[in-house]
């Protein structure tokens, strides 16, 4: 049987294109142009002998063959990364690095109080954050740029990146407004939000569809006056009077020390999951236990 003399850099390229579903998407990753993937695939395929990828529609698809070759670099380039993690880590007099995706959903106040425990470890570790949409961090996750994620939602079972969830809590749902507001609106809550002005998460959070729809149960059409990707300015607009706005109750004395609004009224049959999605690893980074261990017995138990 002859044997195959497999290039790492082709293998590599073949990797990072199946993580991230496309060859666009791959060199965005890598720093290189579309025609050198394009050119690395061909050149592997040649010396395997076989289709790794076919088209369906606009995207790639892994073939048979295409899926053997993925588990294998998979598990070897996780285990790479995960090696390079575990010999920084036991560098005498450095630090281990956790390197931290959030959500831009995500509330700025619930993110330090999960990361929080970190900085209390007594092993040194340096956190480094890195905020943006929930689709470029698992982008980062896929390749190993990034160790965990924080987001509001579950990784999609179909998205083609090895990764597990880990569930911190979930909290009911506590609804804010400024001062000149908040007696009005507390008077007759949850009523008072029909026709209140309202300030929203953006329609792409699993927050703002499950927040629709309790509305539309309790039969309720507030104003909707803005919507925000980022809480932390929603909040601020609701600091200066623009609106009704929500954050999870876990977070509720955070928020009115930081922006000097009122609780205008709680609810528990809405509620707000987050979670940390990590890559598939076999030694778990140790500052994750950490995290996990006070969010799911501090920080979600709080009311």
């Amino acid at each position: 049987m002859q044997s195959l003399n497999l290039n790492l850099k082709h293998l590599r390229y073949f990797w990072a294109v199946a993580s991230h579903g496309s060859i666009a998407r791959a060199s965005e990753a890598l720093f290189v142009t579309p025609q050198t993937i394009s050119g690395q695939l061909r050149d592997l395929e040649e010396q395997i002998g076989d289709k790794l990828f076919q088209r369906e529609g606009r995207n790639l698809v892994l073939t048979d063959t295409g899926r053997l070759v993925f588990s294998y670099a998979d598990e070897m380039f996780r285990l790479g990364v995960e090696l390079q993690d575990v010999l920084a880590g036991k560098t005498p007099g450095t630090s281990i690095t956790l390197r931290v995706g959030v959500a831009m959903i995500v509330p700025k106040l619930l993110a330090y109080r999960v990361l929080e425990p970190i900085l209390q470890m007594q092993e040194s570790v340096r956190l480094v954050c890195n905020e943006a949409p929930l689709v470029d961090l698992l982008a980062d996750l896929s390749v190993h740029k990034l160790d965990v994620v924080l987001a509001d939602s579950p990784i999609n079972p179909a998205l083609n990146i090895r990764a597990y969830n880990h569930l911190l809590g979930e909290s009911g749902v506590t609804f804010f407004s400024s001062s000149g507001q908040a007696e009005s609106l507390r008077a007759n809550f949850p009523e008072s939000l029909d026709g209140a002005d309202f300030l929203m998460p953006n329609s792409g959070s699993s927050h703002r569809r499950d927040l629709d729809l309790w509305l539309e149960r309790q039969g309720f059409t507030p104003v909707v006056v803005a919507e925000f990707e980022d809480r932390a300015l929603m909040k601020a607009f609701g600091e200066g009077g623009a609106g009704v706005f929500t954050s999870p109750t876990a977070v509720e004395n955070d928020v009115l020390q930081k922006y000097g609004v009122e609780v205008i009224g709680r609810t528990d049959e809405l509620t707000e999951r987050y979670y940390l999605i990590s890559a598939e690893r076999r030694i778990k980074h140790p500052a994750v236990s950490a995290i996990t261990e006070v969010a799911r017995n501090t920080l979600f138990q709080q009311r």
